[in-house]
């Protein structure tokens, strides 16, 4: 038998065939299903779905409960918290077949989905947004912003290392870890 490069629980099912980096580890009850691509040095909690061609980055986590239905790709470094949901088909009815209607939905490197946040298909999360606790995600959000609420709106953004901005003038710096920032659209970006 040939030692796989990775840890996949033994109550957990794997439908081949899949790609699953060295170093990631798959917990009790989780289901990666065919065709799926998970990278190296993930975390795939307790109770995951992986749908059907989901693509998910290097160095993710991913929170017991979360369901990755197909359309959904996790850029490298992404967190999804426990019970994040995320959506394929806008206007689902169990009687009517939509999968030629699946959108896509794209999580930029670094983003952050709080526990049991809510992320309506055919979204664009930019890089290290922060989606807080509970909120439903209906429109793509810009680089670093901070979205809460029902629906989400922005709230501020927030540093890739995870602490929130001030901005001034149009340019943030972090006092944590010294990182600049300056505006770029509707978001923000690292400053020259």
């Amino acid at each position: 038998m040939v030692e796989k490069p990775y840890f996949a629980h033994e109550s957990c099912y794997i439908d081949e065939p899949c790609s699953i980096g060295e170093g990631t580890r798959i917990w009790h009850f989780s289901h990666v299903m065919k065709n799926s691509v998970i990278g190296k040095a993930c975390t795939i909690g307790q109770n995951v779905l992986v749908s059907t061609d989901v693509r998910i980055g290097d160095g993710c986590k991913i929170q017991n409960n979360v369901s990755l239905y197909t359309g959904v790709q996790l850029e490298d470094d992404v967190f999804c918290g426990p019970s994040a949901v995320f959506t394929n088909v806008i206007n689902p009815r169990s009687e009517v077949v939509r999968k030629d209607e699946y959108r896509p939905t794209l999580v930029r490197r670094g983003a952050t989905i709080g526990a049991n946040a809510t992320i309506v298909c055919g979204v664009t999360l930019g890089q290290y947004a922060f989606v807080g606790a509970g909120a439903v995600v209906t429109r793509d959000v810009p680089d670093f912003a901070l979205m809460t609420g029902n629906p989400a709106r922005q709230r501020g953004f927030m540093c890739r290392c995870g602490l929130k901005l001030e901005l001034i003038a149009d340019k943030a710096h972090c006092r944590t870890c010294a990182t600049s920032y300056v505006g770029s659209g509707q978001g923000l970006k690292l400053a020259p």
